[in-house]
């Protein structure tokens, strides 16, 4: 049986082996990333290096990073959705030969060395071609040298990357699928049907052309790169013939875990598994959200919600399966056991993940408990309106809306099955079909902005974000300046329109506070500083007072963005060349967001 840690050891030895050299994985939440609440894929936090800027590990990396997605939450609990996911990546910066890369995935797929794989197990598709781009002739020939028999040309719904929009960098991918030996489903059977015959098990990206406006022709992109993807956890489970992501691993053994403790089994029907499962994915994703340096906590916005939301589910899921919720933190353990090694700051932070994780289970409880009076208000109002329309000689019957039922379980986290179980005690009656409706408009709005900021993948990268992206150095240096070096940066979203930067800081800041800072920063943007980049070793950045967490998020080789006497920070940019680029920054906003925890708006006018 393959386990996690020997592919990641294949992966790193087949790509150092080959002239790549490894990079650190990022945080789960990313840096000044206005298109994700988290990192949804390897490319993500190389968004400066696939736009044109040196890498300070060269053109050719590798690495394994840990991605979270949230578009697919419902889903959870069946034998292939998770949440929180490990990519395994490799990137050439600045060119796209195609060729070379599908040798390499080809051989790392069917090496003995390697996954060995048999040739004839293996399927892949590429771009069919349209009015954007023509067909991918020389990704088919590559494979065609490889041996690769099934080679499926695919439409652009299937085989082609671009942004949300369409326009700004684009080109074709090729994808690689495991053929599980089953019967073809028809004459016409692909990867595109997904009957089961084929499953996916990588993706090169081959980012070479660019679109300028909606419905425009292709054209050559000036710095092409190659991106590909690799899911640990399905790849594990297909080399493994695995019929579920969940029978392998650190996932089996939590559901060993909560079998010991539930009162139900996990075998005992497909509502159990998925609760099983359910918490198995939503525990290991609070894990990595609560224990990352940025220090995500539960709210009712962005990351803090997702976070909620996975907390709550794991909640109710255990309540279905009568498991109790003070071993969460030995499940936990289990993780931190697993993953601690790779990724320190949930190792160092396992104590706060737990009493956060407790804290929002509390939290929860209160909520079910407001939910309760909320149902008995529900109640008392269907039965003032029976009452009215049988002095009427109305008929009404006793049930309660999909629109109630679907406010209980959206702002008190009530689930539909305890809905119904409290309205059965009372004589009523749900409306499934309505709460159903409601249910499913929620979930593809959640879709929709999910997909709205994925898709985006290369953030905005406008001058404006650049110059936005600058000012939040000011900002922490002169936060640091006036409070103290003990002042470190909590979480940062940039959009083109404002800045929000979140810092540990034990008070209100008052109005003279807020005006200092705001003048610290003015002063630096009036001194017209320029802001230059230097790429040099970890030590040394660490040396010269460079500031940053140097843990294991950083690799040997970092960049280095110095603003004069002001500001010294490791990043990845992009940034203003010069102060004087930013006119003139503004506070508009300072709050609490969390316990211990400010948050600063500002804009650039």
């Amino acid at each position: 049986m393959i386990t996690r840690e020997k592919l990641k050891q294949l992966w790193k030895k087949f790509y150092i082996n080959h002239g790549f050299k490894e990079i650190s994985s990022s945080s789960i939440v990313p840096e000044n990333d206005p298109t994700v609440l988290f990192t949804t894929a390897g490319m993500h936090p190389l968004v400066p290096y696939l736009l044109g800027e040196k890498h300070p590990s060269g053109d050719k990396i590798f690495n394994v990073q840990r991605c979270l997605r949230t578009n697919d939450i419902d889903e959870v609990g069946d034998e292939s959705h998770l949440s929180m996911f490990e990519m395994l990546g490799n990137w050439t910066l600045g060119s796209c030969n195609k060729r070379e890369m599908i040798k390499l995935s080809f051989e790392f797929l069917t090496s003995k060395e390697y996954l060995d794989i048999p040739v004839e197990r293996l399927a892949v598709t590429v771009f069919e071609g349209d009015q954007t781009a023509p067909r991918d002739e020389e990704a088919y020939n590559a494979w065609k040298e490889c041996g690769i028999s099934q080679i499926f040309y695919m439409p652009k719904e299937d085989n082609w990357w671009a942004l949300g929009s369409g326009i700004g960098p684009c080109g074709p991918d090729t994808e690689m699928f495991f053929d599980t030996g089953k019967e073809k489903c028809g004459p016409n059977c692909s990867p595109a049907c997904h009957c089961g015959k084929y499953i996916e098990i990588w993706n090169d990206v081959f980012m070479q052309y660019r679109v300028d406006e909606v419905g425009g022709r292709a054209k050559p992109l000036q710095h092409p790169n190659i991106d590909t993807g690799m899911g640990l956890e399905r790849t594990i489970a297909i080399l493994n013939g695995a019929s579920s992501l969940y029978d392998f691993g650190t996932f089996k053994q939590v559901i060993d875990f909560i079998e010991q403790k539930a009162d139900v089994k996990y075998s005992q029907d497909e509502k159990s598994r998925n609760s099983y499962r359910v918490i198995a994915d939503h525990l290991r994703a609070a894990t990595f959200i609560l224990g990352d340096e940025k220090g995500i906590l539960p709210s009712n916005l962005g990351q803090g919600y997702v976070l909620r939301r996975f907390i709550r589910r794991a909640v109710n899921h255990a309540r279905n399966i009568g498991f109790d919720t003070k071993y969460f933190s030995d499940i936990i353990d289990i993780y931190v056991e697993e993953f601690g090694k790779d990724y320190s700051d949930i190792s160092k932070n396992t104590l706060l993940i737990k009493e956060e994780l407790n804290k929002e289970i509390t939290k929860f409880s209160k909520a079910l408990e407001e939910g309760h009076k909320e149902f008995e208000k529900v109640i008392k109002g269907i039965e003032k309106h029976i009452e009215f329309a049988s002095k009427n000689g109305e008929i009404v019957e006793r049930k309660i809306s999909g629109k109630s039922a679907f406010r209980l379980y959206d702002t008190f986290g009530f689930p539909f099955e305890l809905t119904k179980e409290l309205a059965n005690e009372r004589g009523y009656k749900v409306d499934k079909e309505e709460f159903d409706q409601k249910f499913k408009e929620h979930q593809e709005k959640s879709r929709d902005q999910s997909n709205k900021v994925f898709k985006g993948g290369l953030a905005d990268t406008s001058n404006q974000s650049a110059r936005l992206h600058t000012a939040t150095h000011l900002l922490l240096a002169g936060l640091q300046h006036f409070y103290g070096k003990d002042v470190v940066q909590k979480g940062s979203n940039i959009t083109p329109e404002r800045l929000r930067f979140d810092f540990n800081l034990d008070h209100k800041m008052t109005e003279k506070e807020i005006a200092d800072v705001e003048n610290f920063v003015n002063d630096a943007i009036e001194r017209a500083i320029p802001v230059r980049c230097d790429i040099m070793s970890l030590d040394m950045a660490r040396n010269q007072g460079a500031h940053g967490s140097f843990n294991d998020r950083y690799g040997q080789e970092v960049k280095v963005y110095t603003i004069g006497d002001v500001s010294k920070e490791i990043c990845g940019g992009p940034h203003a060349n010069n102060t004087s680029e930013l006119h003139h920054f503004k506070i508009i906003k300072e709050e609490s967001c969390a316990s211990g925890i400010r948050r600063i708006k500002a804009i650039l006018d």
